[in-house]
């Protein structure tokens, strides 16, 4: 079957590439060997689809060449996919840091993605692997599971190697390669990280708690939910610094980040000085937490009793946690992927590659990765419409 564009990849940036081509009257097929279309949409935001933020900038994304990304987010905004998932009656509300989530289901964006395909008249072929793909005398041969295709367009939006239960695979790198495209070396982000035995153990004692914290390394600071677990250390803090976090690095964490732990004691002191010191930092945080504190340092007795030395080696133990990880979770819980396609390689006008006419790279497989918070999700609206304008 001839098409005037082939996208291989039904995820978010996929979806809204294939269905901008179609309403312009480009005749599209849309590939993916998933059996239902936008399955990482399904799973987003505790069912309920983070889909974008309304702080978006290039701030807030990762790249060897930051920039990249700002015209791209410029064309297609945050306030056009409001717009867009408004205008079919989905109800949405704002969470803390400008997050949006659907007020009732994530299904809901899929419904609304699925209904635009069809109005766009574009072919979806799912439970459809891909087996060779090549560029014959200006057309792509693309052979597959259930059918041979030709097309003057292929778009590549397959996503990176995070969750492959969920699906996902390396075939977009693998497709950049036998093209001669220029890879950005991959590694798992937003991932939850990983400890040696020792810390390990530690931490395990604390699984469960949880607390507001910052997280810091010499590059940046994310102050947010941080939760122990009996593998390590996850939650949004952990998550934001796992993707400026590499092997060999330490990472601060401030426990208590809204107040001064010293200065709450030392006033405490004055107060009420037979106080249990367990009881005292217990009022500050989780109290497994506090007692497992106090044992490392070996501080008993009652506030009263203690030097502000000790106080001062609390506070540091509290504000100034200096950890090492081993690793992270990998690829099986990371929320995408950092680097890809090496953005030098495209235009940012167009996300077509500079080299070969007519081969794009989109979404995920891009060497841009978003913070937390929705902001990987319009990268996928943005890069995919602005594909969609130009294939």
């Amino acid at each position: 079957m001839d098409f005037d564009v082939v996208v291989i990849g039904a995820g978010a940036a996929g979806l809204m590439c294939a269905i901008e081509a179609g309403r312009r009257g480009r005749k599209v097929a849309l590939l993916d060997h998933a059996k239902k279309i936008g399955e990482k949409i399904r799973i987003s935001g505790g069912g309920r689809c983070n889909f974008t933020n309304r702080q978006v900038s290039k701030e807030n994304f990762i790249s060897s060449n930051p920039s990249f990304c700002i015209s791209i987010l410029k064309k297609y905004t945050p306030q056009d996919f409001i717009e867009r998932i408004s205008s079919h009656g989905i109800q949405w509300h704002e969470k803390k840091l400008g997050q949006l989530f659907c007020n009732g289901s994530s299904k809901e964006i899929i419904e609304m993605l699925r209904d635009e395909l069809v109005g766009a008249n574009v072919t979806l072929i799912l439970e459809c692997k891909i087996l060779e793909v090549k560029l014959t005398n200006g057309k792509y041969n693309i052979n597959t599971s259930k059918i041979k295709i030709i097309s003057d367009n292929l778009v590549i939006a397959t996503g990176g190697k995070s969750i492959p239960k969920m699906g996902a695979t390396d075939l977009g790198y693998k497709i950049a390669e036998s093209f001669g495209i220029n890879l950005i070396k991959t590694k798992p982000a937003l991932v939850p990280l990983t400890f040696a035995p020792g810390e390990l153990k530690t931490m395990s004692l604390l699984s469960g708690n949880s607390v507001f914290a910052s997280a810091s390394n010499k590059k940046i600071s994310f102050t947010e939910g941080l939760l122990f677990t009996h593998r390590g250390l996850s939650g949004p803090s952990i998550l934001q610094i796992s993707s400026y976090w590499n092997e060999g690095e330490t990472i601060t964490i401030d426990l208590l980040n809204e107040h001064n732990i010293l200065n709450l004691l030392i006033k405490l002191r004055t107060q009420n000085g037979k106080i249990s010191i367990k009881n005292a930092v217990a009022r500050f945080l989780p109290t497994k937490i506090a007692e497992l504190i106090l044992d490392q340092l070996d501080v008993q007795g009652n506030l009263g009793d203690q030097s502000n030395l000790t106080l001062e080696a609390i506070r540091q133990a509290i504000h100034d946690w200096n950890i090492k990880p081993t690793g992270s979770e990998g690829y099986r819980t990371a929320e995408v992927t950092l680097g890809g396609v090496d953005t030098k390689e495209l235009d940012s006008r167009t996300m077509e590659t500079k080299k070969i006419k007519g081969l794009y790279f989109i979404g995920e497989v891009v060497d841009v990765t978003g913070w937390l918070g929705g902001y990987n999700f319009q990268w996928a609206w943005s890069s995919g419409w602005v594909s969609g304008q130009a294939v």
